[in-house]
């Protein structure tokens, strides 16, 4: 190592330090037979229970509007196109508050949320109001790591395939879908990550009722205001292993798609062959 390097080093330290001082701050913040009691409390269960399912619901929307929305941009070219990216990419940027008093507002009674209604969809103070905040927080996740998959297969799979007679929706599953399905993975992860963790834009939807719409930060922020701490450290410790565990999920597989053979393909996908 020499002395660049040395040199380089010193800020990567300090920022894993102060990362590993955040958790030993929440670690010591209460003592262990509080904080094990807490993590048994029925008010923990179902704060990770409704997160774990609200952010799978969020993600097989986002991932249902992604793949397509990430495909097309991969493929095709259009007048306005960059306009189009940068709105997607807006929710990205966007202050989490700002987005979730926008789909307040879109999905009250003023706007979508009377028709809605109409055929029994209650999405404000629900639930499912949870579900929409997360996917549109997770979804441009979701798209940009799908295109950028999409962009590097090779579009002479798609030609050889039409050649062979396939139609283009089994050229899409058959061809394009495995050979980028790491990427998207990868990305799914990262959002899934993102979408548990989502605060501002789901208070402002689904409100924060305690055995509701509790999701982890929630129950984080219900606990802390009322003085319970040893509750809102435990959600807040469970919150950060669930993170903790995606990410080294998503860096795994985004090391086996690296490693992979992208002209022979990956054998653990199917092909068209």
């Amino acid at each position: 190592m020499n002395r660049l390097d040395r040199l380089m080093a010193g800020p990567l330290l300090f920022f894993s330090l102060l990362a590993a001082g955040v958790i030993a701050a929440l670690l010591t913040r209460v003592s262990w037979p509080e904080l094990s009691g807490a993590f048994g409390h029925p008010e923990t269960r179902y704060a990770l229970g409704f997160s774990l399912v609200v952010s799978a619901g969020a993600m097989a929307v986002a991932v249902s509007i992604g793949a397509p929305s990430a495909y097309f941009l991969a493929r095709q070219g259009f007048p306005g196109k960059g306009v189009l990216e940068t709105l997607l990419d807006l929710p990205l940027v966007m202050p989490p508050l700002v987005a979730g008093v926008g789909l307040l507002f879109l999905f009250g009674r003023d706007l979508l949320g009377g028709p809605l209604a109409r055929v029994g969809i209650h999405l404000i103070l629900t639930p499912w109001g949870a579900v929409a905040a997360q996917a549109f927080i997770a979804t441009p996740i979701v798209i940009r790591a799908a295109r950028t998959a999409f962009e590097s297969v090779d579009p002479g799979y798609e030609e050889t395939a039409r050649t062979l007679g396939l139609k283009p929706l089994t050229i899409f599953l058959r061809v394009n879908l495995p050979l980028a399905g790491r990427g998207i993975v990868s990305g799914l992860i990262l959002a899934w990550a993102r979408a548990m963790g989502e605060f501002g834009a789901t208070l402002m939807v689904a409100g924060a009722t305690r055995f509701r719409t509790e999701s982890l930060p929630i129950a984080v922020y219900l606990n802390l205001s009322s003085g319970e701490v040893g509750i809102a450290v435990s959600c807040a410790l469970v919150l950060l292993g669930a993170a903790f565990v995606m990410l080294l999920a998503a860096r795994f597989v985004q090391k086996r798609g690296a490693g992979a053979d992208p002209g022979r393909g990956d054998r653990s996908w199917p092909t068209c062959a």
